[in-house]
């Protein structure tokens, strides 16, 4: 039986009115505090400009990402007006891990993201943005166990395979992956320290600690590496997985950085690369 012309108008309107509803179309706002970049990794330096600067071929080899010319002798100065990868091309900061190695032939990794995350603090909208030239080091590359160790890795889709803060065995088709969380409460005053960490802590009980009561963002490096299987062989240049660890020299433009922390962190909204709500 054919439907009237009135009821098929009626349908229409109605159709119509939806799609005028704000958010209806495209729906809400994802209420994850979050904005990130994607920096695939730009070189590899036997450098270390955070904790051995000036001392080329000092260090341990590191995969580079995000500023093409980080190097031993880089600074603040240097690393700005430069060039880097990372989508957004806004962000030429820059940021390093050890590589990964399996009987000695190096490892790079297919997938890294650097999530800014307002999680880990009970009050996101008191987040700061991140200052301008602030170092930050997670990790301990001289771990000699779990106990000494932040280190996370895991099987990417594969959530049945239990993380460790060692390698873990990948099924066939999955991925080798890691995240490392920094610190997000900084002193205020210093943008490193002596030991490269004294300037930051880690949060407790939702809330900066009084002698680190400046909340940033928290960054977190994920990495994806294309292994499976065994893990014999595997090592990274510091050690076992236990003593994964990186590095980050903030050089967010000013603006960039201050507008995200203010239209994602702050309101908790989940953000694209070019900082807009997805």
């Amino acid at each position: 039986m054919r439907k009237p012309l009135f009821h098929i108008a009626a349908v229409i309107g109605l159709i119509a009115t939806a799609l005028s509803i704000p958010g209806a179309a495209q729906g809400e706002p994802v209420r994850v505090a979050e904005f990130l970049a994607e920096c695939p990794i730009s070189h590899r330096l036997a450098d270390d400009p955070i904790v051995l600067p000036n001392l080329a071929g000092a260090s341990h080899f590191h995969d580079f990402f995000g500023n093409h010319s980080t190097n031993a002798r880089s600074t603040q100065q240097s690393l700005e007006g430069q060039s880097g990868n990372c989508n957004p091309a806004s962000d030429i900061s820059s940021y390093w891990v050890p590589t990964l190695y399996r009987n000695n032939t190096a490892i790079a990794p297919t997938g890294v993201t650097f999530y800014y995350l307002g999680e880990g603090v009970n009050n996101p909208a008191a987040i700061q943005p991140t200052p301008y030239g602030l170092k930050i080091v997670a990790g301990n590359a001289k771990a000699t166990g779990d106990a000494d160790s932040i280190a996370r890795w895991s099987c990417l889709h594969a959530g049945h395979v239990n993380p460790s803060k060692n390698f873990v065995t990948c099924p066939a088709g999955t991925m080798l992956e890691t995240y490392l969380d920094f610190p997000q409460c900084w002193d205020g005053r210093n943008l490193d320290s002596t030991d490269h960490k004294s300037h930051m802590s880690y949060p407790v009980a939702g809330g900066c600690p009084s002698s680190h009561p400046v909340s940033v963002p928290k960054l977190r490096m994920v990495l994806r590496y294309p292994v499976n299987g065994s893990t014999a062989g595997l090592r990274l240049a510091s050690g076992t997985g236990q003593t994964m660890h990186g590095d980050f020299f903030n050089v967010w433009p000013r603006a960039e950085m201050e507008r995200r922390v203010r239209n994602c962190l702050n309101v908790v909204i989940k953000c694209d690369h070019n900082g807009n709500h997805g």
